[in-house]
């Protein structure tokens, strides 16, 4: 069972998730040192190799945060009325 999940393994060189992350290789060896992305040294001699499957999970989070991001700064500029329906309204539209 173990060799069924080790081969479904799939591993990327740096400058390949750099190109899909639009980053520098130096930017993606952070990303693995700071563990927001799955590597570790393979072969002779090592070699940076990072998961397909962390950087999958990595684009998505980023997306999450952005989409909070773009949440937050909505209701940072509704006044506090707009949002509970009652008062002055600021930006009437």
């Amino acid at each position: 069972m173990l060799e069924s999940q080790v081969s479904a393994v799939r591993l990327l060189a740096p400058a390949q998730v750099a190109e899909v992350l639009g980053v520098s290789v130096d930017e993606v060896a952070d990303l693995v040192a700071r563990a927001q992305l799955r590597g570790a040294r393979v072969g002779s001699p090592a070699r940076l190799r990072i998961e397909e499957q962390s950087v999958a999970e990595y684009l998505s989070a980023q997306i999450e945060l952005e989409r909070r991001m773009a949440l937050w700064r909505q209701t940072s500029e509704a006044s506090f009325p707009e949002l509970w329906g009652t008062g002055i309204v600021k930006h009437a539209d």
